[in-house]
């Protein structure tokens, strides 16, 4: 029997909520090690790299992959046209940063980059040959799949790379791992779809679906410029063993709040489709089909804001304890600027949300231009700010990105009546409810002083009390949660 949506949906969360988990409890497993083995330098050569490896893996998928999958039923000739064109892109963008790495070098005025750069920029080419793979596993929906390919990249490039580290290899450990990764997740790919890629002359399907591609590209890489901006600049104006503590406090910033990011974006985008036509057997209506997405968006967004607003803001709370017990007291300068971006990574889940339901609707322009401004102001506030201390910037960065899902929400509510009350109805609760909880926990536990025994204490104190506070409550979100579990223990 063909499962509903409903019953996809919550699948599909299950097995993305899964490997979102796993994915982050190896990244913390892999990130204490590394973090004792390497020296912030050593995160800062290869952190500055970032920005150019992820903006030409942008340029490699062009945006296709999100246009296979807003097609009713993609053909085997859509993914050879897509596959065609990413390899092409990817080597061509690689032989244009080979050839620019000295220029790299020289402006971050470390000269080891030469060679780094050129190795870990192989990554993209070789993670090319598996995009329209990619693109379907996440059209059908194959999370338990994809679950497989990121544990079984992140062992095996996590093992190599603690090794070279062992070993003192330093920052090649952390390149390393980078290009194993992107390797087995290819192979991976492979593995699982049933498709085989082709090269081919035949592009029209490339040619049809650019002109929605091209926004999302031009968006991507917006979205890039704007995730490590910060870093690009610092990378410039600070010293080195700067830039690797603030790389540091960004990366568990984001391991953390990617638990839910990537939980929901796997899906988002091909449930949102789906929830405008309706399972009836009747005629569809856009009516129908539109209050039903409405109510399956609202639900998405309360399920997020259910986890992610107290597992940051939990990870701010105890995050001097972490970073001191994990990687170790040399880090613990990286603390506040953790604290601060757990801040604002709080609501990145939710840009996934309001982002995936925007291309859902076909509207890749106003994706673009949402993001185009965001990147406008982030530059402005960058040089403006740039003198007056690195955590100052990054408080006033985190400020920011809170504030900018106002023009998100605008939009959302002009394509699907997703009202300004609604969105306070489905965030504040959640959000009080959060620092009620870690308010209180704070307070009970400030008299510890042993980290070995404070972390596991407020962690145990605040998940006790917020979950007490949704019980009392009686939110329907945590019913849910607690029946799909019950039913899954059943079904096991």
């Amino acid at each position: 029997m063909q499962e509903s949506l409903k019953q996809r949906t919550a699948k599909g969360i299950f097995w993305s909520g899964l490997n979102s988990g796993a994915t982050q409890i190896l990244n913390l497993i892999i990130g204490i090690f590394l973090g004792r083995l390497l020296t912030s330098a050593d995160y800062g050569v290869v952190g500055v790299l970032t920005i150019f490896t992820a903006i030409a893996g942008d340029l490699q998928s062009s945006g296709f992959t999100q246009a296979l999958v807003n097609l009713p039923k993609p053909s085997q000739r859509d993914y050879n046209a897509v596959f065609t064109f990413n390899v092409a892109v990817s080597l061509a963008m690689y032989v244009i940063l080979f050839c620019c790495a000295p220029l790299i070098a020289s402006f971050f005025r470390q000269d080891c980059l030469v060679e780094v750069s050129r190795f870990v920029f192989l990554g993209f080419f070789i993670s090319s040959l598996s995009i329209s793979h990619g693109g379907y596993l996440l059209k059908n929906m194959r999370n338990r799949e994809m679950a497989v390919i990121g544990v079984a990249a992140l062992v095996l490039s996590g093992a190599v790379g603690i090794t070279l580290a062992f070993l003192g290899k330093t920052y090649w450990a952390l390149a390393w791992q980078q290009v194993i990764y992107v390797t087995v997740v290819t192979a991976g790919r492979y593995w699982y779809t049933p498709l085989r890629m082709r090269l081919t002359t035949d592009m029209s399907p490339v040619k049809a679906m650019a002109p929605f591609a091209v926004k999302i590209l031009v968006t991507k890489i917006v979205n890039t410029l704007s995730s490590n901006i910060l870093t690009f600049f610092f990378g410039r104006f600070y010293a080195i063993s700067q830039v690797g503590h603030y790389s540091q406090a960004y990366k568990w910033n984001t391991m953390a709040h990617s638990v839910m990011t990537n939980t929901v974006g796997q899906i988002a985008q091909t449930v949102m489709v789906e929830a405008r036509q309706t399972e009836s057997s009747g005629t569809q209506t856009e009516e129908s089909g539109e209050a039903r997405q409405l109510r399956v968006f609202r639900k998405m967004v309360r399920f997020t804001c259910f986890l992610s607003m107290p597992m940051m803001a939990g990870l701010a709370l105890v995050g001097r304890e972490f970073i001191v017990l994990t990687i170790g007291p040399q880090w613990e300068e990286c603390v506040p600027l953790l604290q601060v971006l757990c801040l604002s990574g709080a609501f990145m889940p939710l840009y996934t949300m309001y982002q995936n339901l925007i291309i859902s609707r076909g509207r890749s322009d106003v994706y673009m231009w949402l993001n185009l401004l965001q990147i406008g102001v982030q530059l402005g506030i960058v040089l403006l700010c740039r003198t007056m201390g690195m955590l100052y910037l990054v408080s006033i960065y985190s400020a920011f990105m809170i504030m900018w899902l106002t023009p998100w929400h605008a939009v959302t509510h002009r394509l699907i009546g997703y009202r300004w009350r609604d969105m306070l109805a489905d965030i504040v609760p959640f959000a009080v409810a959060t620092g009620v909880v870690m308010t209180a926990t704070h307070e009970l536990t400030h008299t510890i002083t042993a980290p070995l025994l404070l972390l596991p204490v407020r962690v145990v104190v605040a998940a006790v009390f917020y979950y007490l506070i949704m019980k009392v409550a009686r939110v329907a979100i945590l019913k849910e949660c607690e029946t799909y579990i019950l039913k899954a223990l059943r079904h096991k």
